[in-house]
């Protein structure tokens, strides 16, 4: 998902095609390339592995302009790696239909990562395709992985031809620079397949998945996007954009060629429907669920809503939580208390670009990730929860103990540890107490107004 500019808006309404429903037969479809133009230079492997830590969002809606975003993200990275990042998710990086001028999601060129003249630039809005591999190989020597962000619903910037299924003339026509995957009026919907898949984004030429030359463009063949990506240019793994306009085997037949970490944009705040994705897809899922719930509790002011249904607690493994992201970028009062809870339970928590440089404390949210990479493992129990307090424990070694405050009073509370006789500290520093937990385990914690406090021991 994402949001439209004055210009994308303006090629919605060229790209808008009527979708007449066709009798649904088979055909061969095989075409010959007109030519290639290949990059054959390995990629550096990849230094880490995602998920063990925390994920930046390396970007926001509308980042400057001028192709400098490569080079912003790529002397950011030893940064973030020494903070306890271990993944970037950037933007679309290949040639869109708005040029210099787009955010990507309107993809054109999928071989042109800023390296062709077309499309009002030669440059992408990030930058050219010698700068976009610097920042990827500076990514892998700071033990960074670098996460694609892949727009496979859809496509912008065809030329208008005849379209026999639809009985107009459609901006279907791709001819791209680069000569690689070719698409016409077959390749979308309505085609001689059928008319439609699970859902269209905004106007824009649909991409038909069932048709093996898409597929084979897409994940199958040597030089296919997922393959290039991942050789020629050293991405490690895939955000995929908009999956509830395709169905969930497209993700899994793309990692099934290529590997690598992958997570869906389901944008549903039901925790069974994202289950059901992320089973049928075999790939995480952006935890919106739990977004939901946290703007329900932090927002509302009532902390009972955390007790809600999540995709972190059906599937922990699957769960990518975050606080906001480019298409929400929320400034609200809670938004710290929302990070302490996403670095204290279980799922793979996601930090935005802007709350990490701009808006919050940085000081506040390293201390986060750390306490995420060091103390956050094991099983969640929720130990109290009201409208004001919420206390939650992980069962792992060492384990912690969470106490969230959304109150303008300070609080103390007596609590169940799986520490025996041992003495526990705060970690953030908003408590200087260092209390001794009883032979039973059980302790009393305290927490500022409008704060948090996290336990653990020594």
């Amino acid at each position: 998902m994402k949001k439209l500019n004055l210009c994308a808006v303006l090629a919605i309404s060229m790209l808008f095609f009527n979708s007449c429903q066709q009798e649904e037969i088979n055909s061969e479809d095989i075409r010959p390339q007109k030519k290639s133009n290949q990059n054959s230079k390995s990629a550096n492997p990849t230094k880490a592995q995602v998920g063990s830590k925390v994920m930046m969002q390396a970007f926001y809606w509308d980042v400057p302009a001028g192709g400098t975003w490569w080079e912003t993200i790529e002397d950011k990275i030893p940064a973030w790696s020494n903070s306890g990042i271990d993944a970037i998710w950037i933007p679309p990086a290949s040639k869109a239909q708005n040029g210099p001028f787009s955010m990507g999601y309107d993809p054109f060129d999928y071989y042109d990562f800023g390296n062709y003249n077309q499309m009002g630039s030669t440059e992408t809005r990030f930058g050219s395709k010698s700068e976009l591999q610097s920042m990827i190989s500076t990514a892998h020597n700071n033990n960074i992985s670098v996460i694609a962000d892949i727009v496979i619903n859809h496509n912008s910037g065809g030329a208008l031809e005849t379209n026999p299924y639809s009985g107009t003339s459609t901006y279907t026509d791709y001819d791209p620079a680069s000569g690689l995957f070719l698409r016409s009026a077959t390749d979308f919907h309505p085609n001689d397949y059928h008319s439609s898949d699970s859902g269209a984004f905004g106007g824009f030429a649909d991409l038909c998945h069932d048709k093996s030359y898409v597929q084979d463009w897409l994940w199958n063949k040597s030089n296919s996007v997922a393959k290039y990506y991942k050789n020629n240019m050293g991405f490690d793994g895939w955000r995929f954009d908009y999956v509830k306009g395709f169905s969930p085997w497209v993700v899994d037949s793309w990692t099934n060629a290529v590997g690598g970490f992958a997570v869906g944009e389901y944008w549903d705040g039901n925790a069974a429907t994202l289950e059901w994705w992320v089973n049928e897809s075999g790939a995480s899922a952006f935890d919106f669920a739990c977004y939901y719930r946290m703007k329900d509790a932090f927002e509302g002011n009532d902390l009972t809503k955390l007790q809600g249904d999540m995709l972190w607690k059906r599937k922990p493994m699957k769960a990518v939580t975050f606080v906001t992201n480019h298409d929400t970028d929320e400034i609200y009062s809670g938004k710290m208390l929302a990070y302490a809870y996403i670095m204290t339970h279980e799922g793979y928590p996601t930090v935005f670009y802007q709350d990490y440089e701009e808006w919050l404390d940085k000081d506040k949210m390293n201390n986060l990730i750390w306490i995420h990479n060091n103390k956050a493992g094991g099983s969640t129990n929720i130990l109290h929860a009201d409208q004001d307090e919420y206390v939650a424990r992980r069962n792992g070694a060492p384990g912690l103990i969470v106490y969230l405050n959304d109150s303008n009073n300070r609080l103390e509370r007596w609590v169940s540890t799986n520490w025996y006789n041992q003495t526990i500290k705060d970690y953030t520093g908003n408590s200087n107490w260092q209390p001794t937990t009883q032979g039973d385990g059980w302790v009393k914690i305290e927490v500022p107004a409008n704060s948090y406090s996290i336990w653990s021991t020594l």
